[in-house]
């Protein structure tokens, strides 16, 4: 976070002459403190779900082989899975040294990434402004000025996602965003002549090279958030860098460098192997459905942008990273790449930190400024009513029934009987989703990987249809078995157990049957 104030005062008798000095929190660090103790209990409060089963099956996998870790989801090689990510080898490593298992060490990184991403938010609008706050109004803009319909996806910070995605590594990533924004924003601002001068930046040429390694680290963590924070980067630099000197050519040279190298030295995966990589643009069409509704209060930040963009000439780094992010989203929709429709969360700090910063200003206000204000808190409290109010406020004492986040089952109850890697044929959606995160195997995976060609995976999924329908015959049945080495079914009521099964367990909670079936 940024900061803290350091108020000096006399101190009497012998150490008068040296003077004294006490801390003294900003309203960012206390404000910001307050916050995240209170999001890490409403997180902490909320059963983990949807990608979580992905993550935490990543963790197991790498607990299981460090080095050398299997198919996340599938009784298959992995080599070459993006998932394997440095943020997921090392929560591997931390579940080796401890003994937790996947979701548990999942369920610690997200207090963890939510004081990555508060300090460096905190960080970044230091370089913005002194405003001293400037930061907590930016917070709030970033969590409730999204809209009146709810945004629930990974890298989608609002207030009601939090509760579902900080332990996702695309939180990690935004965090690490925000931090490199900050360094890359100094230099380039200081060297700018800009008026303020605040927090400093890089320190000679290896400042920059490890400034490039961070770039290069995010891309590794989540390579779609690296988008974003490349174009946040240029707009800084843009923005603000005034000289053209072969020596601040060759500095930005030297990060750019650093960064390609540091993607390219990650020993467990390619990341450059995603360019053009589109087996997961289907599942992301949905990104571009109901905009207004998801994003519309965001908007609220645009005459703020005007504003910025009237004083220096178009040349505001906020100004030039909204236009680069707006297209960028656009790119996704006309070429149906609708992956790049991630970026959309990273796309409203633009808007929402330029309001932040407005509205920091000393007072007295002049009219303008009180109207942006007062439209600022209403779409605040409209976003907060109607999508945000349900993340923290607890249903104990919910006067109206505020809309909640999901409430996904556990399959803990199935996972007690299933060996490690042992295969997993299941009907349920949440199930798909979650029970490759205890450590068995998926006959079919829920989610497309680099690591596992796209036909195989629809193959496999085609072969699982065809044993859970009604009409197959023990015999065809019995060949899915063996194909895939099958040796547990985990069912819905609506699907029958097959004659050949044994039912070992079930859930009081969804009716849920696991049976064993196979060798």
């Amino acid at each position: 976070m940024s900061a803290g104030v350091l108020v000096r005062r006399t101190v009497p008798g012998a150490t008068a002459l040296r003077g004294g000095g006490s801390w003294r929190p900003t309203p960012y660090q206390l404000l910001g403190f307050l916050f995240w103790l209170v999001m890490s209990l409403a997180y902490w409060r909320v059963p983990l779900c949807c990608d979580a089963g992905q993550h935490a099956a990543v963790v197991e996998r790498l607990r299981a082989d460090l080095l050398r870790p299997r198919h996340p989801m599938a009784d298959l090689p992995g080599a070459g899975s993006p998932y394997y990510s440095p943020f997921a080898v090392a929560q591997g490593a931390f579940a080796r040294l401890t003994g937790l298992g996947g979701w548990e060490v999942v369920k610690l990184a997200g207090p963890l990434n939510l004081l990555v991403l508060l300090t460096g938010i905190g960080r970044f609008v230091r370089v913005l402004t002194p405003r001293r706050w400037a930061p907590v109004l930016a917070l709030a803009a970033m969590t409730l000025l999204w809209g009146t319909e709810r945004a629930w996806w990974s890298g989608y910070l609002g207030l009601m996602s939090m509760t579902g995605t900080l332990a996702y590594p695309s939180a990690f990533a935004i965090g690490l965003t925000f931090w490199a924004w900050a360094l890359t924003g100094a230099p380039a601002r200081d060297a700018g002549a800009v008026r303020y001068v605040g927090p400093g930046g890089l320190r000679g040429l290896s400042g920059y090279a490890a400034l490039g390694v961070l770039y290069g680290l995010i891309l590794l963590v989540h390579p779609i958030t690296s988008v974003a924070a490349a174009l946040g980067a240029v707009a800084l630099v843009a923005g603000w860098q005034r000289g053209r000197r072969p020596a601040v050519v060759g500095r930005w040279a030297l990060a750019c460098g650093a960064a390609l190298l540091a993607a390219r030295a990650w020993p467990y995966f390619d990341v450059f192997a995603l360019v053009g990589d589109g087996s997961v643009d289907a599942m992301h069409r949905r990104l571009y459905r109901d905009l207004a509704g998801q994003f519309g209060l965001a908007l609220l930040g645009l005459p703020a942008l005007w504003l910025r963009a009237r004083r220096t000439a178009w040349r505001d780094p906020l100004v030039l990273m909204f236009a680069l992010d707006c297209l960028v989203v656009a790119y996704g929709w006309v070429s149906g790449h609708y992956t790049y429709g991630r970026i959309l969360g990273l796309a409203l700090v633009p808007p929402q930190f330029a309001l932040a910063v407005e509205l920091a200003a000393a007072r007295p206000w002049p009219v303008w400024r009180r109207l942006l204000g007062g439209a600022a808190a209403a779409g605040a409290c409209a976003g907060f009513l109607t999508v945000h109010a349900g993340a923290v406020v607890p249903a104990a004492v919910d006067p109206v029934g505020f809309e909640r986040p999901p409430d996904w089952p556990t399959y803990e109850w199935a996972a007690r009987h299933i060996g490690p890697g042992e295969v997993v044929i299941t009907d349920g959606y949440h199930a798909v989703h979650a029970i490759a995160g205890y450590g068995p195997n998926l006959a079919a995976p829920a989610w497309p990987d680099p690591a596992l060609d796209e036909r195989e995976r629809l193959r496999r999924a085609a072969d699982v249809r065809a044993y859970l329908d009604p009409a197959s015959m023990r015999a065809e049945r019995a060949a899915v078995v063996r194909r895939y080495r099958v040796r547990w079914l985990l069912l819905t009521p609506r699907n029958r157990v097959p004659e050949e099964a044994v039912v070992v367990a079930w859930s009081r909670r969804t009716g849920e049957v696991l049976a064993r079936v196979g060798g």
